[in-house]
């Protein structure tokens, strides 16, 4: 019984999506639907990349209790650029702006 309520509160947590493609994964791996509709299921899964605002990037940084040279040396990127973000004189893109949107959902430990 203690197995189901841990099951029962591990899938509160998943999307629709994430199910969709854990189903989707699931009859891939069963010979039911070929890799072509599988990589549509990927990429329609795929969270979308959503910009952030300045005053966004520092309250990410500030709740993962980071300071900018840590939160740099977690990003790969140079202080001046955090600082820069931070200040609204550059935005992210690309792939820092991907890093930030996991940091955001996942904290920092989703990309260390």
């Amino acid at each position: 019984m203690n197995t189901k309520c841990n099951k029962e509160e591990k899938y509160r947590h998943i999307s629709l999506r994430e199910n969709l493609h854990d189903m989707a994964k699931d009859l891939y791996d069963a010979g039911v639907i070929d890799a072509k509709t599988m990589r549509r299921f990927d990429e329609k899964c795929l969270p979308k990349v959503k910009d952030l605002s300045p005053a966004q990037i520092k309250k990410l940084r500030l709740r993962e209790k980071a300071s900018q040279p840590l939160f740099v040396r977690h990003l790969n990127t140079s202080p001046s650029t955090v600082k820069q973000w931070e200040q609204g004189l550059k935005h992210p893109s690309g792939i820092a702006l991907k890093l930030l949107n996991v940091v955001e959902q996942k904290g920092l430990a989703g990309i260390s």
